[in-house]
């Protein structure tokens, strides 16, 4: 338990600071298995939309510093190895 006022308030700015994250984290997570499912179906049409949303949100989370940025952009190239090409037209 803290022993002073500072102490005291800093344990409560560090609680909510971990639940901050905490969702954060979760949110990026099941975005990332929503792409995955979406991946999994082989459905074109769920793919692109999930993937821009993902790599918005890891951009994000980056800047907020939820994850590291390198984290983010190692993410964004895995999961971008799974969208398709778009097929030349000639």
């Amino acid at each position: 338990m803290p022993n002073n006022s500072n102490a005291k308030k800093a344990m409560r700015q560090s609680e909510k600071a971990r639940l901050r994250n905490r969702t954060g984290r979760t949110t990026l997570r099941t975005l990332i298995r929503k792409f995955k499912t979406a991946v999994d179906s082989q459905n074109i049409a769920e793919i692109e939309p999930a993937f821009r949303q993902v790599t918005k949100r890891l951009d994000q989370a980056a800047a907020k510093r939820l994850i590291h940025p390198n984290k983010a952009a190692r993410l964004k190239s895995r999961l971008s190895r799974h969208v398709p090409k778009p097929q030349a037209t000639t």
